[in-house]
């Protein structure tokens, strides 16, 4: 018996093969592209946490003073530092601390803390007086942020950190 075979096979073109190479190199893009994102998106997210947590710490340590005008961060030794006064369009959400301006580096993170206080009312018959007490965190655009990653984001800001409580003075001042 004679089996007569086709002169071409069923195979794979090279357009098709081309096509293919295109549509996974799209995929992959795309892929790598995500991840990038998704890890820059996660570093400044750990830049926040940090910065929210460095102002808790702040406004807990200053509360615990009383609100005290003579409040000093740098006092506490955890590498707090004065820096540059106070921009003038800061100065609306309050009396600005001491010179205003503090840095700290957490974890690879510059960041720059303002601190505020206001006293926002007075009862006359009980003598006390409510003060609020205002930590702003930001974070140091004059530093690179991500060398983690080994990016630079010079000059870029994360939406600031501000929290705020209030503390009662009574006349004693405290």
């Amino acid at each position: 018996m004679i089996v007569k075979r086709p002169k071409f096979a069923p195979a794979v073109t090279l357009v098709e093969v081309m096509v293919a190479m295109v549509v996974l190199a799209i995929a992959a893009l795309g892929a790598l592209n995500y991840q990038y994102y998704a890890a820059t998106q996660a570093r400044i997210a750990h830049s926040e946490t940090i910065a929210a947590r460095t102002a808790q710490l702040l406004l807990e340590d200053w509360k615990s003073t009383g609100g005290s005008e003579d409040y000093d961060p740098t006092a506490l030794n955890l590498g707090f530092y004065s820096s540059l006064s106070m921009p003038s369009y800061e100065v609306s959400r309050g009396v600005p601390l001491h010179n205003g301006l503090y840095t700290i580096t957490v974890e690879d993170v510059p960041l720059l803390l303002m601190l505020f206080w206001k006293d926002v009312s007075y009862d006359s018959a009980a003598e006390i007086t409510l003060r609020q007490l205002t930590v702003g965190v930001v974070l140091d655009q004059h530093q690179d942020i991500d060398t983690n990653l080994g990016e630079m984001i010079s000059g870029r800001l994360i939406p600031e950190v501000s929290l705020t409580t209030y503390v009662r003075l009574d006349a004693s001042g405290g």
